[in-house]
Formats: C-alpha cells, structure tokens, sequence
C-alpha cells in the first residue's frame, strides 16, 4: 500500500518493508510509486519531493530499508543533497533513479557509498528486478556499467569534498545547501528558526571544514558536486525521462 506522510504502519505491518520515494516531478513520481506499490503491496511507501521533505520523512517516520532518490533535487547541488540524505540514513539502502546515466555521473555516485544506480528509462521489470536484488542485499548497476565503467574510482577530487563534508554537521550541511542557493544570513535564519548569531557561528565552521575563506569559494567548491550540468544540454537525458517506466 502507498501511505501518506502522515499515516503510520498498524502493529501487524511492524515488518513491512518501508521504501521512501524522493522525486519532485509528479508524474514521474507517481509513475514509480505505483510501480513499487504494486510490486510490493504490503510495503509502507512515503514520498518527499525535496531533500529536506526527505529528511523530515526520516526523522519522523524512522528509519527505512530503502531510499529512492534522483539525483537533480531542486534546491540542492548534486551530489550535496544526496550526501545529507545518506547522513541521515546510513543504514538505510541508498539508490540513484536518474535520467543522467553517463558513467562518470555513476562512478562519482559510487563515492556516496549507494546500493545501486538506476536510470529513468528503465523498463519496469528491471526496476523490480533490481529493488529486489537490493532488498536482499546486493549492489546493482546496469549490465552496461558492470566491470572497469563501474569499478574506476570517481575523481581524488569528489573523494576530497565528500571527506570534507563528512566533517559537517546536519545543521551545517544544510546551511551549507542554503549558501549554495545563494541564500543570506537572515534568510538561513528565518528558514532554520534560529538567530542570525548562530547562523553565523555555522556559515564560520562551514568555511573553516572546507578550508575556504568565503560563501563565494564555498559555492564554487561545492559546484564539483553537480555531476549533470554538463550534460543537461545533452538531448539523451530529457529522452530518458520520457521513456521511463517502460513495460
């Protein structure tokens, strides 16, 4: 069954499997869940459409078994909005479902430690497939991205940033999200409910973890962590999300 934000499991469904769909498009969104929900009927599936509904659905709900996540979240940079959500829920399986599907975009998926990478254009019984392979453990990638694509290690320079982030806070990785949305110290604070003081106190450690001297140097360090924009221009990614959930 697809539950609502706001529904909680009864006592007999205690062992349900708990999946959470992040995914801001509609239809796509409802596309997966309906794939899932059907594949999975007695599975709680709640649904975020940014990462900080994500987040809240984890903190409230607990943890789940598995994250759905795409990759281009509005209101985030790439790989930073899947970073806070693997902090969140590190026991909790983490899979990229993107239209990008390039193996560079994948290798420096990998550096987040994900359970497995599925494109958009997926048809729906791999995507089955592959949710239950990861239910039961194992890592999955496209057969096209097994072997060397697969097993090359994203960039010193992906690795470096993730490390630096992992210094971070959940508060200060937000924060961190909001600078990048080009956000000031009073807008942080009214968006956090805290005082412009502690937003300050943060925006200094944030700067401090990433060994940068400015919001500026900041931004542009965390810009590395947006996999897609070079390919955005690219016409296969926009066909990928058109022929997604094929049968």
């Amino acid at each position: 069954m697809t539950r609502s934000v706001d529904s909680m499991p009864t006592p007999g469904e205690a062992n349900a499997v708990r999946l959470l769909v992040v995914e801001d498009h509609p239809l796509f969104r409802d596309a997966l869940v309906g794939v899932v929900a059907t594949a999975f009927p007695n599975a709680e599936v709640f649904q975020a459409i940014s990462i900080d509904g994500a987040l809240d659905i984890l903190a409230s709900k607990g943890s789940v078994d598995v994250i759905l996540l795409d990759l281009s979240m509005p209101g985030t940079t790439g790989l930073l909005g899947a970073f806070r959500v693997r902090v969140a829920a590190p026991k909790s399986a983490l899979v990229i479902v993107s239209a990008y599907d390039s193996a560079r975009v994948v290798r420096c998926a990998m550096a987040l430690g994900i359970s497995g990478y599925i494109p958009k254009s997926t048809p729906k019984t791999e995507l089955v497939q592959s949710i239950r392979a990861i239910l039961e453990g194992e890592v999955y990638f496209p057969k096209r991205f097994q072997g060397n694509v697969v097993t090359r290690s994203a960039s010193g320079e992906i690795h470096d940033l993730l490390r630096q982030l992992s210094r971070l806070t959940s508060q200060q990785l937000r924060v961190l999200d909001m600078i990048c949305r080009g956000l000031q110290n009073k807008h942080i604070a009214y968006e956090l409910d805290i005082t412009v003081t502690t937003v300050k106190v943060h925006v200094t450690e944030v700067l401090r973890k990433l060994g940068v001297r400015s919001r500026t140097n900041a931004i542009i360090k965390v810009a590395g962590l947006d996999l897609t924009r070079s390919e955005r221009s690219e016409p296969g990614a926009a066909r990928a999300s058109g022929r997604a959930m094929q049968s």
